[in-house]
């Protein structure tokens, strides 16, 4: 069962009283339970996808429009989200999606004490809790605080990147969300905290049956932990499909490209292979196939095919059950 239904999304950011399309037509599903890979570049509209989902992006700087935006709480029946009040998205924040975001230590109100801060969550989205102090004890617990007693009265600055990283977990859950997006949830940590924060996430996922949108540009984090992929690149999604299709068998250009600039433990490349260029800002995207002026394949075809590339927008073709990618050259890969 789909517990998210996005169809059709695009955002544009107001600039010098212009309106600039970062995303694009975006559209995908989070079944219940089930964790979704969004993988990219830096600056390919990963966040922004996630942000407006919720409408935490500024408006009328911020222009969001969409077919739909469905989502299915717990009585199991979509709820449009567009055109919703700013009471009512008070309740979806949080109650409906919840955030993790990548930098805790900005993400938490540092003059209020870490417990204060989940209790608050508790009490906006879980009235029928009556001893709100055990709930935010006991949620502590639940994400491997050690001594959560002691630790409910810290305040930010007196914790630890991933002791903050997992407060920020336990605030999530104290609304107890449908769907939890966890926005490059690792950055700031290091690689041993990293694991225990991602083990976390997943133990999380399977104990509540949660679903998961997973922002990430780490394909190794993908391949261990997603369910399916979405793949996007200067705001449009290029490739979708079950995560061992993605990582064994991409058809995209651009994700082949991603995969093939994996570093591997025992290669006898001297060099990491890379992507020439860089994503494009909004106000240069190409008319057409906006991954074309960096694509390998695109340079090798006849100055005819070439331009069709640069001049109009692909079609999605899906090549296997479940799998699609938008582009007029899309072929089966084999394992980069």
């Amino acid at each position: 069962m789909d517990i998210l239904s996005v169809k059709n999304l695009s955002v544009s950011f107001r600039v010098a009283g212009h309106y600039l399309s970062t995303v694009s037509n975006v559209s995908f599903t989070l079944r219940r339970g089930e964790i979704l890979a969004l993988v990219g570049e830096s600056g390919c509209g990963k966040s922004i996808t996630c942000m407006s989902l919720a409408r935490l992006l500024p408006e009328p700087v911020a222009k969001i429009t969409a077919e739909s935006i469905l989502l299915s709480g717990k009585d199991e029946v979509p709820h449009e989200l567009l055109g919703l009040t700013g009471s009512e998205l008070r309740k979806i924040r949080g109650g409906g999606i919840a955030y993790i975001f990548q930098e805790p230590s900005v993400s938490l109100n540092p003059v209020f004490r870490t417990g204060d801060q989940i209790a608050e969550a508790i009490r906006l989205h879980r009235p029928e809790v009556s001893d709100v102090k055990s709930e935010v004890i006991r949620l502590l617990r639940e994400v491997g605080i050690p001594s959560p007693e002691q630790r409910c009265r810290a305040y930010p600055h007196e914790m630890s990147g991933g002791m903050l990283q997992r407060v920020m977990i336990a605030m999530a859950l104290a609304s107890d969300p449908a769907v939890l997006v966890a926005d490059e949830p690792t950055t700031a940590l290091d690689v041993t905290i990293q694991a225990q924060i991602l083990d976390l996430i997943a133990s999380l996922r399977r104990e509540r049956d949660m679903s998961v949108i997973l922002v990430t540009h780490n394909l190794g984090i993908v391949s261990e932990m997603a369910d399916r992929v979405c793949v996007m690149y200067a705001g449009r999604i290029v490739e979708t499909g079950p995560v061992r299709d993605i990582i064994d068998r991409p058809v995209h250009p651009y994700t082949k490209a991603l995969l093939q600039a994996v570093p591997r433990l025992g290669s006898s490349e001297h060099r990491l292979a890379t992507i020439p260029g860089t994503v494009p800002p909004p106000a240069d995207f190409p008319k057409g196939c906006r991954f074309a002026p960096r694509c390998s394949v695109c340079k090798g075809l006849s100055p005819e095919l070439r331009q069709r590339c640069m001049e109009y927008v692909p079609p999605e073709i899906e090549t296997a059950p479940g799998h699609k990618a938008a582009c007029f050259f899309a072929s089966s890969g084999e394992k980069q």
